[in-house]
C-alpha cells in the first residue's frame, strides 16, 4: 500500500500543470500553487513580490496594455513537465481602483479561477475571484511570469466580455487540474480564460458554438505522462480528473494560448518577463 501511495503521489507531481487555488488556501495546508509543496526557500518574499506586482504593472502600462494575460508557476520550472512551464494565469485589468482611504487610483485588477477555498468549497470545485497584482506574484515559486498582451481589438472585447454577465456564465464550477479545453465536463483556470478569449474573439456567449470554434482553432498542449501515471494520479489528488479526456491528455496552456492567439490575428505580444534583481 505504501508503494502505491508513492506512485501516486509521483503521479500527481507529474500531471500537477495547471493548479488554480488561492494563495489563503495553500497557505493553509503548507503548499503553493503545485501538485505538491516547493522547497521553503523556493517562494518569493512578501518585498519581492510586491516589487515584482510593481513591475509587472509598470511594464504593462509602458506598452498601454488594458487588458493582459499572465501566468506564473507555484514549482520550478525544472520540475515541469516537458513544454509546459505555468501552472496558474489570470486576466490582469486597467482600471481606476478605489482604495479603502477614499481616493481613486489607477492600476491592475487580477480576474481569476480559483479552485477550493480553503474553508468550506472542496477542491473538486471552483469559483471566480478579483484580486490584486501581489496576491498574484506571492504565489510564484520562480523569478519570472509569462504575458500575453492581446491585439488593441481584442482588448476592448476582453474587457466587454469580463464586465458582462457572459464571464460568470462561462464559468464551468466542476474544477480539474487536468481539464480538457476540447470538453465542457470540466475546467480549470487556462480553460476558463480560453472559453472569455474565444467568446471575444468571435463575438458569442453560446457555450456550444465557443466549444466548437475551440475544437476547429485550438491545439491544446498534450501533458506527457505514462499510462501508470495517468491510472494512479486520480488516486493520489481528487482535482485530477480524466474522464474528460481521450487517448491524449490535454490541457490549456500558455504556450498553447499564446500559439492560438497568435494564429488566429488575436495577439499584439506574448513573452517572458524575468524579475529584476
Amino acid at each position: 500500500m505504501k508503494r502505491l501511495s508513492m506512485a501516486a503521489f509521483s503521479a500527481a507531481v507529474v500531471l500537477g500543470v495547471a493548479v488554480c487555488t488561492p494563495l489563503s488556501a495553500w497557505a493553509q495546508s503548507g503548499a503553493a500553487d503545485s501538485g505538491s509543496p516547493p522547497a521553503a526557500d523556493a517562494r518569493l518574499t512578501p518585498e519581492q513580490a510586491a516589487a515584482f506586482s510593481k513591475q509587472i504593472e509598470t511594464d504593462l502600462a509602458a506598452k498601454g496594455a488594458r487588458v493582459a494575460i499572465v501566468f506564473r508557476t507555484g514549482r520550478p520550472h525544472n520540475k515541469m513537465p516537458p513544454g509546459i512551464s505555468y501552472t496558474h494565469g489570470a486576466f490582469w485589468v486597467y482600471r481606476t481602483i478605489h482604495t479603502q482611504d477614499g481616493r481613486d487610483l489607477p492600476g491592475y485588477a487580477v480576474y481569476n479561477l480559483f479552485s477550493g477555498d480553503g474553508k468550506t468549497l472542496p477542491v473538486t470545485k471552483s469559483y471566480l475571484a478579483q484580486d490584486w497584482p501581489f496576491d498574484f506574484t506571492r504565489g510564484s515559486a520562480v523569478d519570472d511570469v509569462a504575458i500575453i498582451v492581446p491585439s488593441p481589438e481584442m482588448q476592448r472585447r476582453l474587457v466587454a466580455v469580463i464586465d458582462s454577465p457572459t464571464y460568470v456564465r462561462l464559468h464551468n464550477p466542476s474544477y480539474s487540474l487536468i481539464a480538457n479545453p476540447l470538453s465542457s465536463k470540466h475546467q480549470n483556470c487556462n480553460g476558463f480564460m480560453l472559453d472569455v478569449i474565444a467568446s471575444a474573439a468571435w463575438d458569442t456567449t453560446d457555450p456550444a458554438q465557443i466549444r466548437a470554434d475551440e475544437k476547429a482553432h485550438f491545439h491544446p498542449s498534450v501533458i506527457q505522462a505514462g499510462p501508470v501515471k495517468r491510472l494512479l494520479a486520480p488516486l493520489a489528488d481528487p482535482r485530477i480528473k480524466t474522464d474528460d479526456q481521450s487517448n491524449l491528455l490535454v490541457t490549456a496552456t500558455y504556450e498553447s494560448m499564446s500559439a492560438f492567439m497568435k494564429d488566429n490575428g488575436l495577439l499584439e505580444a506574448s513573452y517572458i518577463l524575468n524579475r529584476a534583481p
